[in-house]
């Protein structure tokens, strides 16, 4: 009889690949699943999923932790929701390379785009590196409860090598093309994943500077594809705007990923602005596979959108002359002025005029895309459900009953701005995106938007909302949800090492009481370096969440183990493929 470290027993299996559920046993030994099936032997540990699924660890392909990552060892909020391993890097932003005196310049470039409060990354990141391959390095050096993943960010690069020149919107010389090329394919033979980068106006610095990679031309994108074909290694990572050239931008991404043989991944949503223009760009993907290319689109599978409160960095009334002054204030001292009608009737007087380059603020004020968040949210919420419908039939006028909202709970209620994926009131483009064969789930944004934005939740909501409660339309089997949560991710970042259930694959698992797995809302927590603030989005219903063999969470609270690693490069698929 064969002993094992861990055996999880009389679960219901759906193993990634997209096959129908089974019931099976899970055998583990030595970080990687040895049996699937009857399971004779006993384990030290043993873990009864009766009633319950077993699932692969999925895999978040879209994450900013490059600075979470280097003081802290959780990779909260992606690991709350069965995630074993993250892939960071992504947009282009990012702390590696950097030199000494470039290190506010990428501060505040994180701090604009990504939202991470300056004080936290000035108090947080101790900079032990320099180079990429010494970042790498460093992280090698650190154990998390995920597995880590991580793309070159193009404005470090570009920083590293142009300087200030970078965030001036100039265009790169040919040596200056050569040394980025150089650094990159440097950085993918140690272990980087390939590169991200934007070319999108809403990504700027948080002193209104654009993000250098919008200055990048195809001369310097076709440098950057050369270095990962000579490294035989590396996905181009893209995340562009819907504005009037978004098709040479794709088009000239996708050029490059072609001439040089490398895989190409970027998000496409439903632009509210231009809501069928997804479409084209599906079109676009499905032409390039056909052709012999790769490339992935990452869908986020509810609406991108944003959270407005007191607690958080918006609200609809976040930049009038009244507000600004008691925006520093403890929230129950400002709640307590808020609520003294004089107060309320200066601000609704006041112009809101907040920052005509920053789009997200200029949206702040569609009530008829924001919803109040309660207990069960639904994530497809009914157009009737909208903070303008509200006000319409209480004959009040919007400002005023938003105004009213957001002073419940003690000033810690919570709004939802849908601003992209749900221009009609309804997430069936999303549905058709998510069902592409060329899709998987992503833009969760781990480790970013720390007071604007909690989809890191995504995963969750992947089984609850398109798994099991979705009414305003047809819902997604669960072996397709697992399935493009993990073997297919597993396969866009090369990680052939991963993402099934089956002999010889890494145990990187789930044991979830689906019928039982539930969303909490967001929340405020103060646990970042200097105090900082950021949101944090629980779930209830994972039984247990399995990273190398090891137990890292059980019944949702952390072990407390560290069993994650930098990941260096793509991993080849075990020898033993059968269950």
């Amino acid at each position: 009889m064969n002993n094992f470290d861990l055996v999880i027993r009389n679960g219901t299996v759906i193993d990634g690949s997209g096959r129908p559920p089974r019931q099976a046993d899970v055998a583990v030994s030595g970080g990687v699943i040895v049996e699937v099936g009857d399971v004779t032997g006993v384990g030290r540990e043993e873990i009864d999923a009766h009633g319950q699924v077993v699932a692969p660890g999925f895999i978040d392909v879209h994450t900013h932790y490059d600075g979470q990552a280097t003081w802290e060892n959780r990779l909260v909020p992606s690991t709350n929701h069965g995630v074993t391993t993250v892939v960071m890097g992504n947009c282009g932003v990012g702390f590696a390379p950097c030199k000494p005196e470039q290190r506010d310049m990428l501060i505040k470039l994180m701090e604009g785009v990504e939202d991470i409060p300056n004080v936290v990354l000035r108090e947080g990141l101790d900079w032990q590196w320099t180079t990429y391959p010494e970042y790498l390095d460093y992280l090698g050096r650190r154990q998390f409860d995920a597995d880590i993943c991580s793309y070159v960010p193009h404005a470090a690069l570009r920083t590293y090598v142009m300087g200030e020149r970078a965030f001036h919107r100039e265009p790169a010389t040919s040596e200056e093309i050569e040394k980025m090329a150089v650094l990159l394919e440097e950085s993918i033979r140690a272990g980087a994943f390939g590169f991200g980068t934007s070319q999108t106006m809403f990504h700027r610095s948080s002193d209104g500077q654009l993000t250098p990679t919008l200055a990048a031309t195809e001369e310097e994108y076709a440098g950057l594809a050369a270095a990962l074909g000579r490294a035989g290694a590396g996905l181009i990572q893209f995340v562009i705007e819907y504005n009037d050239d978004w098709e040479q931008v794709l088009d000239m991404g996708l050029r490059q990923a072609k001439e040089f043989g490398r895989p190409f991944s970027m998000s496409v949503v439903q632009s509210h602005g231009n809501p069928n223009v997804w479409r084209t760009v599906v079109d676009k993907f499905d032409t390039f596979n056909a052709e012999g290319g790769e490339a992935t689109m990452q869908v986020l599978p509810r609406p991108l959108g944003v959270l407005l409160g007191l607690e958080l960095t918006l609200s609809p009334f976040y930049s009038t002359e009244t507000y600004l002054a008691m925006a520093d204030w403890p929230l129950a001292d400002r709640v307590r002025e808020l609520r003294r009608p004089e107060v309320k009737a200066r601000i609704l007087a006041e112009s809101n005029d907040p920052d005509p380059d920053m789009k997200i603020g200029m949206r702040v004020r569609d009530f008829g895309q924001l919803y109040e968040m309660g207990e069960g949210f639904d994530y497809e919420p009914a157009c009737g459900s909208t903070i303008g419908a509200q006000a319409e039939r209480l004959g009040v006028a919007p400002e005023s009953l938003v105004y009213d909202k957001l002073l419940d709970k003690d000033g810690r209620n919570i709004l939802y701005l849908a601003f992209s994926n749900y221009a009609d009131y309804t997430l069936e483009p999303t549905r058709e995106m998510l069902l592409n064969a060329h899709a998987v789930p992503g833009l969760g944004d781990g480790g970013a938007h720390l007071g604007v934005i909690c989809d890191g939740s995504i995963y969750t909501h992947l089984l609850t909302h398109w798994g099991r409660d979705r009414v305003q339309g047809e819902r997604l089997s669960l072996p397709y949800l697992i399935h493009v949560m993990t073997k297919r991710c597993a396969e866009m970042m090369g990680l052939q090492d991963r993402g099934l259930i089956a002999p010889g694959y890494r145990a990187d698992l789930n044991v979830i009481d689906l019928e039982n797995l539930e969303l909490e809302l967001p929340r405020v927590v103060r646990d970042l370096p200097a105090g900082g603030r950021r949101l944090m989005q629980d779930a209830r219903g994972y039984t247990a969440t399995i990273v190398n063999g090891i137990v890292v969470t059980r019944g949702g609270q952390h072990t407390g183990a560290l069993p994650g690693n930098l990941v260096r490069g793509p991993q080849p698929a075990p020898s033993r493929l059968s269950a």
